[in-house]
């Protein structure tokens, strides 16, 4: 087997020692969903939302939460602690780069992500009655670039943090601040105008998500005045490539 593959086969054995990761950044969204799916209120159709059920509107929503968890949370915690405890300098010493242990890391990251994204499609679908996303290419294209910008976020985190403790505490911030402004915390129509104007550059693109994952749901986003997919999807784009250069220039292997 490859070296690099046996780099990425270890990383997934960690990952999933990791209870809490694998519970609340995969397991976590779908349960979420079920949890609200319990609701009777939610279950009822609201004219405030076009018509849709409550619940039909927080499904992409419910996915977001996983994937804040994994970008801003997981990764740069794992990668303080390879810095921390100087895995990522011994590492430097030997044939496997420590630039291939955090490739692998972002790959079993990613890799999670598209699980948890399937586990909550198939449990929405199949036990909630909510239909899969109308739009699965854009859908892909928001979920990926979202990531990325998520990811981007999350490495300068980690780039900075010299213990695992602190990159806890960046990562928690983060994550309270991305749900919040990025509209996670409150339904788009009830979130006052200058939130919900900040929330359409707020990793990552919740907006276009819930426009991908029902045309319905898309045009109640455009009635409170979102920002066309496409767009969104480019300021996301910006996002990953302006943060990622941002971590490269001050990460530290030490």
């Amino acid at each position: 087997m490859h070296p690099f593959l046996k780099m990425v086969k270890v990383e997934t054995k960690l990952f999933l020692r990791d209870s809490a990761t694998v519970t609340f950044g995969v397991l976590f969204p779908a349960g979420l969903l079920l949890g609200l799916g319990a609701i009777p209120a939610l279950r009822e159709l609201s004219p405030e939302t076009g018509g849709l059920r409550s619940l039909d509107i927080w499904a992409p929503t419910a996915l977001v939460f996983g994937m804040v968890m994994i970008a801003v949370q997981h990764i740069p915690a794992v990668i303080a602690t390879y810095r921390e405890r100087g895995i990522l300098r011994r590492l430097s010493t030997t044939p496997a780069h420590p630039r291939s242990v955090l490739l692998a890391q972002m790959i079993v990251a990613f890799a999670s992500v598209i699980v948890s994204a399937t586990l909550m499609i198939f449990v929405a679908w199949m036990v909630l009655d909510i239909a899969p996303p109308e739009r699965p290419l854009k859908f892909v294209v928001a979920v990926v670039v979202g990531y990325a910008a998520l990811l981007g976020l999350g490495t300068i985190s980690a780039a900075v943090a010299r213990t695992s403790s602190t990159a806890n505490q960046i990562g928690t911030l983060l994550f309270v601040a991305l749900m919040f402004f990025g509209g996670a915390f409150l339904p788009r129509v009830l979130m006052p105008d200058v939130l919900r104007e900040v929330g359409e550059f707020i990793p990552p693109g919740l907006q276009a998500l819930t426009a991908a994952w029902s045309v319905d749901a898309g045009e109640v986003t455009a009635t409170a005045g979102g920002q066309p997919f496409w767009l969104q999807i480019a300021i996301m784009a910006g996002i990953a490539v302006t943060a990622s250069a941002i971590a490269a220039k001050l990460f530290r292997w030490e």
